[in-house]
């Protein structure tokens, strides 16, 4: 059986860069392939099958709004 770590790791990304991940997102999504991303030292690769979300998250003194890919490892 194969262990797993959890971990919540968050990247900070210029406009650019954004737009650029963005872009290849899409272009994903629309062609049915799964989308690849480097996040914190450790390539993902988010499969097609994978349901998208999206989260809003409203405090005191901030406003944060998620995009969510979840899949199941089975």
């Amino acid at each position: 059986m194969r262990e797993t770590q959890e971990r919540d790791i968050e990247k900070i990304y210029s406009p650019k860069a954004t737009a650029g991940k963005l872009r290849r997102l899409a272009d994903a999504l629309e062609n049915g392939k799964p989308f690849r991303i480097q996040i914190g030292g450790e390539r993902v690769c988010v499969p097609a099958r994978a349901v998208f979300g999206i989260e809003h998250e409203r405090g005191e003194d901030y406003e944060e709004i998620e995009f969510q890919f979840r899949w199941d490892l089975k």
